[in-house]
């Protein structure tokens, strides 16, 4: 096991260069610049800031730079905020996100499982069929959509809860933005919860557990539901790095002052270093999730194995 952690540690370097390389001459790409925003900026100031953020040095000498500022774990200076790193603001705006993020997937991961298995024991019922209508309407409708009809209906019609922001961190602020979070994430859940369970009670070993005279719930605890969890763990490791790193969206329509909104911000302001922060931020967190996921899978299913 330790070996095939190792390797997929080193695979993870060549990924890691190329999503770097390709991101960072995409954000050059892009018209405009961190000072080009600025109206009425004098062209001397403009060009003494461009010379203090090395950005008048040619595009292979401030990719180099980058490189080794990353290799020595420096994100590099923000351009719009002078008296923050693009590390200081990550450290002030990641957990805003982790602790949004770690619930929003827990609530979607377990109550995502028990309707599947719901669904899966009453196929072709009411029950199926509600489980089913409702996953279909949380995976189709988008979360730009969701999250102001939540503020529209619980803050401003009913007025059970904030509009928006983080406020002191109490739970009223936080319902909205875990809730929108969550929904997409259990619809998907349940449905694939629900295929993988189907198939598993179907499968010879389940029958022949039946006809042992097993109870139900060891049939479904102990041995349908350890294979049907495969799909679901395939799932939550790209879902978490999603949702562990920030929602774009949510976190800027409830103003949360996560990693979402600051690569919403970053990227308005072409605040290079910040877009190039979070999308070396989301790539570690996939990376690693994926791993975790396979180690996984090793641990559920017995089958498989890292020799």
């Amino acid at each position: 096991m330790l070996r095939y952690v190792l390797k997929r540690l080193l695979t993870a370097i060549p990924t890691m260069f190329v999503i770097i390389t390709i991101s960072f001459f995409l954000m050059r790409l892009a018209p405009g610049g961190p000072f080009n925003l600025e109206k009425g900026l004098n062209p001397v100031i403009k060009a003494n800031l461009e010379r203090q953020y090395h950005l008048d040095d040619t595009l292979l000498q401030q990719y180099l730079r980058y490189l080794g500022g990353l290799l020595h774990g420096d994100f590099g200076p923000t351009y719009t905020s002078p008296d923050f790193t693009v590390a200081e603001k990550f450290a002030a705006a990641l957990p805003f996100s982790i602790q949004l993020g770690s619930i929003a997937l827990l609530l979607a991961l377990v109550l995502g499982t028990v309707l599947g298995i719901i669904a899966a024991l009453f196929q072709n019922r009411s029950a199926d069929y509600a489980v089913i209508a409702t996953a279909t309407a949380g995976s189709t409708i988008p979360t730009f959509v969701i999250a102001p009809l939540f503020q529209l209906f619980f803050a401003l019609t009913l007025k059970w809860l904030p509009v928006g922001g983080w406020g002191d961190g109490a739970l009223v602020n936080k319902i909205g933005p875990i809730v929108t979070l969550m929904l997409p994430q259990l619809a998907i859940v349940a449905r694939l919860m629900r295929g993988s369970m189907i198939e598993a009670l179907r499968a010879h070993h389940i029958r022949t557990a039946r006809a042992l005279g097993l109870s139900d719930f060891s049939v479904i605890v102990r041995h349908a539901l350890r294979g049907a969890l495969l799909p679901i763990i395939s799932y939550a490791g790209p879902a978490a790095a999603a949702l562990l790193t920030g929602s774009i969206i949510v976190e800027t329509i409830f103003a949360i002052p996560g990693i979402g909104r600051e690569f919403v911000l970053g990227a308005l302001n072409r605040d290079y270093t910040v877009v190039m922060g979070t999308v070396v931020l989301i790539a570690v967190f996939t990376i690693l999730f994926n791993l975790i996921v396979d180690i996984l899978y090793g641990v559920v299913d017995p089958r498989v194995r890292y020799d």
